[in-house]
């Protein structure tokens, strides 16, 4: 795949696929869109106090596992991140980006480690963040069942890879996760969400980052008592 470097709104950067005419992240900014949906509405949601394993696909800049990072040490929490990625990107690639210096308690030092850690190897970023990154493919993965606290779905768009928006990929996430774990999303397709619902997720619509009206937050069910989440047709 052909990529370029593009910067967006908010000044941060994002790289640009030409193959497949989409950017990595949001034009609008790509450090306030990861920041509005896999952070504000996914690790603040769930407001951890302690230990928690994170999943997410479609690891693609590490700009989500540098904000969990620095989430971790603000909050002195312990993240043990898991990041699938079938495409790595390039060191650099990544030497260009430029988050580590619009983020408060990273540091660039920090940033190259992310992607200095060798694939397929569970790896401590500091005392406070274990990073695992798979050069895999969701889509043939197993998955360890009841692990996961919170799952960042933030593959291509579904036009794209419609193959990994579907109910199968979904069914082996929500195995994957615990009871009440919370996934958060970009996209509100139907499509999507019948997926999602099919395999058996609660889902909502809520407020998007700007450029995009609304995206997903989705919880596994759990019968023994009230889910957090209505569905949401």
């Amino acid at each position: 795949m052909t990529h370029k470097i593009i910067r967006t709104e908010d000044g941060s950067n994002s790289i640009f696929v030409e193959s497949l005419g989409q950017s990595y992240h949001s034009s609008f900014g790509a450090i306030a869109e990861s920041q509005h949906i896999f952070i504000k509405d996914g690790l603040q949601f769930i407001n951890p106090i302690s230990d928690i394993n994170i999943l997410e696909i479609g690891f693609g800049t590490g700009l989500n596992a540098l904000l969990s990072l620095a989430f971790a040490r603000e909050h002195k929490i312990k993240i043990n991140y898991f990041g699938i990625e079938k495409y790595p990107l390039k060191m650099e690639e990544v030497e260009k980006l430029n988050y580590s210096g619009m983020i408060d308690r990273v540091d660039n030092h920090d940033f190259n480690n992310i992607h200095l850690v060798e694939w397929n190897e569970e790896i401590p970023v500091d005392d406070n963040f274990i990073l695992h990154k798979s050069n895999q493919d969701i889509k043939n993965m197993s998955l360890r069942e009841n692990y996961f606290d919170l799952v960042f779905f933030d593959a291509f768009s579904p036009e794209q890879q419609p193959l990994l928006w579907s109910e199968a990929v979904f069914a082996n996430i929500y195995k994957s996760m615990k009871a009440r774990a919370v996934m958060t999303t970009y996209s509100v397709k139907g499509d999507v969400k019948r997926a999602l619902k099919m395999v058996g997720f609660n889902m909502e619509k809520i407020p998007g980052p700007k450029g995009k009206r609304e995206i997903l937050r989705i919880q596994k069910r759990y019968f023994g008592t009230k889910t957090l989440i209505n569905q949401n047709h």
